[in-house]
């Protein structure tokens, strides 16, 4: 097949060339031009895959609110059999899939400075692209409170990745550092719908380089995603636009401890899914991995089941209740159920991200944090801060996480605070780890 598409790329080339060529472009025009078109194609296959993936995670989670409401014991048997089976998947077929996928997507730019020198193709190839889908998918069907976003990096890298394998060797040379990042930019703007986002998060927690180096291979990446995603959805925000109220100084105070508490939070999930992924690296034979998960399948089907609130999948029902319902009262049972229901989906090993499920925790505590101290719960932008805190405690880019929830909410007017919040969030995190969970993360797939 491979064989196939690369003679199929070939014939593309000889086209254009001749094409071009006719029209009396000069060579260094063409070369440009050629080496531009698979960061475009990898974009638009991205925004396909990330709007097929967002609407399977729909389904699923509309068939999930109809178990909650009708029979809710019957996570007790769902659950556990899935996050088996998703962990089986991935044990089976690429254990590189597991988690979230963006320390994958950091081990395969670093592979070639490593000594050991994993190769890309096995963090990023086929098999890690299909089971990280597949494993997913599963997992979710079972109630796990995962999120999309992150594994959507890993699959849009994927096809770059695979883009780039198929290309003939008398292709202008296409550095394959830039269609990674590209494809992570691309594939966290079509998951979000945040171009900028995209761009930040490529240069704050991928690029080792410049921005100059690959600035236009990053713009096409993340263009075209974002168009595609558009057009096959329509225009539209994540999170829609919630009310704020922008105070002036008499706020900071607010953001400041609303962002250092959520940014402690935030680094403290990160240091117990560390903790216990690192104790699981003890269990020495598969069925103590199972029983292990069976157990944890069984905590996360009573959590499901014991809360009022949801308690499964992304969170971005809870975000949208918190964040347009008006005058809410914060629950710590929807706080904790979000934030160890995270924990116990992830250190189970199946496939899943913990973007969603980190923004929704977040707003779940700013929401409890409001009520107790009976400042104004019409005014969402503490609730947006908080969210930007704990998403930053957990993976330290204070940057990406403001240009986030800016773009998913188009609050420009809060700007300042949301910049603010990551940044004291991020000074906060350090308190309880000096390194991201990615930056953890990454050594067990580089080693």
């Amino acid at each position: 097949m491979w064989t196939k598409l690369t003679n199929t790329t070939r014939w593309i080339l000889d086209f254009l060339r001749s094409f071009l060529s006719k029209r009396q472009y000069d060579e260094s025009f063409i070369n440009a031009s050629l080496r531009s078109l698979p960061f475009v194609a990898g974009a638009i296959l991205t925004a396909a895959a990330a709007v097929l993936y967002a609407q399977i995670f729909n389904v699923i989670e509309v068939l999930l609110h109809s178990i909650k409401t009708n029979v809710p014991w019957l996570f007790f048997i769902i659950t556990p059999i899935a996050l088996v089976t998703a962990w089986w998947i991935v044990q089976k077929y690429s254990k590189a899939a597991a988690g979230s996928g963006i320390p994958q997507v950091m081990a395969a730019l670093n592979s070639k400075r490593d000594t050991k020198k994993i190769p890309a193709g096995y963090l990023l190839g086929r098999k890690a692209f299909l089971t990280k889908i597949v494993s997913s998918v599963v997992a979710l069907l079972g109630g796990a409170v995962i999120g999309r976003e992150g594994p959507t990096i890993q699959v849009s890298s994927s096809i770059f990745f695979m883009i780039h394998q198929i290309l003939p060797k008398d292709w202008p040379k296409v550095d394959r550092s830039r269609m990674l990042i590209a494809g992570a930019s691309a594939g966290l703007a079509a998951a979000f719908n945040t171009p900028l986002g995209g761009i930040v998060f490529a240069v704050e927690e991928l690029a080792k380089s410049h921005l100059n180096s690959f600035k236009s291979s990053l713009l096409y990446a993340v263009i075209f995603s974002g168009m595609t995603a558009q057009w096959l959805l329509g225009p539209y925000l994540y999170l829609g636009y919630p009310k704020i109220t922008v105070g002036g100084f008499s706020m900071i105070g607010y953001v400041i401890l609303f962002s250092a508490i959520t940014g402690i939070a935030g680094a403290y999930k990160a240091k117990i899914i560390l903790k216990i992924v690192y104790w699981k690296r003890r269990l020495q034979t598969p069925r103590a991995h199972i029983i292990f998960i069976v157990l944890s399948g069984f905590a996360l089907a009573a959590i499901i089941y014991f809360s009022k609130d949801v308690a499964y999948g992304p969170g971005k029902e809870v975000m949208n209740r918190i964040l347009f319902e008006g005058q809410n009262e914060g629950s710590i049972w929807l706080i904790l159920s979000r934030f160890f229901g995270a924990i116990i989906s992830y250190c189970t090993g199946i496939a899943g991200g913990v973007f969603a499920t980190s923004l929704s925790t977040g707003a779940a505590i700013g929401e409890l944090l409001t009520g107790l101290m009976n400042l104004d719960k019409d005014n969402k932008v503490l609730i947006l801060v908080s969210m930007i805190g704990f998403l930053t405690g957990l993976t330290r880019s204070p940057f990406t996480a403001s240009i986030l929830v800016l773009e998913m909410t188009d609050r420009h007017s809060a700007i300042f605070y949301f910049l603010l919040a990551g940044q004291i969030a991020a000074l906060s995190a350090r308190l309880v780890d000096r390194k991201s969970i990615y930056e953890r993360l990454e050594g067990q797939f580089l080693h």
